[in-house]
């Protein structure tokens, strides 16, 4: 997932506008999580599990999801980084979805999941409402719409 990072830093360059970027590779996280804090820079790049702990980025109020993950959890809780105290102005999300991709199969897989754990929770459970394994297997190797 890094790599969509960096083909979004090589234009983030070209245009001449600033930004932090943070990846498992950072190792002065601190700094740069103050320096967007700041208004130093205007975009901050993350990667979803280098921003997975820790942050509360008050200073965001735009998130941009390009890779998404199977898991919608681990996106929610990325979004929910600009969603702190302290947080005063609105904050918008956008989720780039490529038509006919893995990406749009794994926005499938994402709203399975989510039913499923709506099921779960509202003891709305059957044997067949079980099978998320399936699910998975199956949202992945079934031809695109």
């Amino acid at each position: 997932f890094t790599s969509m990072l960096a083909l979004i830093e090589e234009e983030l360059v070209a245009a001449d506008i600033g930004f932090v970027k943070l990846t498992g590779a950072t190792t002065k996280r601190q700094e740069v999580v103050d320096k967007f804090q700041r208004g130093d820079v205007p975009v901050f790049l993350i990667s979803l599990r280098a921003g997975g702990v820790g942050l509360n980025l008050t200073a965001a109020d735009t998130v941009i999801h390009f890779d998404p993950w199977w898991n919608p959890a681990v996106e929610n809780q990325a979004t929910d980084r600009a969603y702190r105290i302290g947080q005063d102005k609105p904050v918008f999300v956008y989720k780039y979805i490529i038509e006919n991709s893995i990406e749009e199969k794994i926005l499938k897989i994402q709203q399975n999941k989510a039913e499923l754990a709506k099921a779960l929770l509202s003891e709305e459970v059957s044997d067949k409402k079980l099978s998320l394994t399936d699910d998975i297997l199956g949202a992945l190797l079934a031809p695109l719409d």
